[in-house]
């Protein structure tokens, strides 16, 4: 498994820098859970706009370690609840996600006013990533 490369970097930009669709499993009780999620990437990590009290949430809190699959794209990594969308901390990243998910951010699903609306980073560990026939093995640390 090789380091992140330039080239590689840029694919996963170039295919996951904007709203995009990516399954997220977790577990609970050994028993795994997937459902789709919007997500943006940026910098090694997926974004994703969520709540805090949700099924996958409270199953992150138990155990953090994820897996994804997007676009010909596999992952595993860590899943970190970063907070309250609003906090001043999330301000950077906030503002990207309201720039990528701009078609669909204030639909009335999300409640920005909730403090439970909240921001999950899943940082990831390694992936495997496929582009014009070629296989990327990726340690992401």
């Amino acid at each position: 498994m090789e380091k992140l490369s330039k080239e590689a970097e840029r694919i996963m930009t170039e295919r996951f820098g904007k709203d995009n669709v990516i399954a997220l499993a977790t577990t609970e009780n050994d028993i795994p859970h997937v459902r789709n999620v919007n997500a943006f990437y940026e910098n090694r990590a997926f974004y994703v706009i969520t709540y805090g009290l949700s099924n996958k949430m409270r199953q992150i809190d138990q155990n953090p370690l994820v897996a994804i699959a997007g676009e010909w794209f596999t992952a595993h990594g860590r899943g970190e609840n970063l907070g309250y969308f609003g906090k001043p901390e999330n301000t950077e990243i906030a503002g990207k996600l309201r720039q990528a998910f701009a078609e669909w951010i204030d639909n009335g699903h999300n409640n920005f006013e909730d403090e439970n609306t909240c921001i999950l980073c899943i940082r990831l560990k390694d992936g495997i990533l496929f582009s014009h026939g070629i296989r990327y093995e990726i340690d992401f640390e």
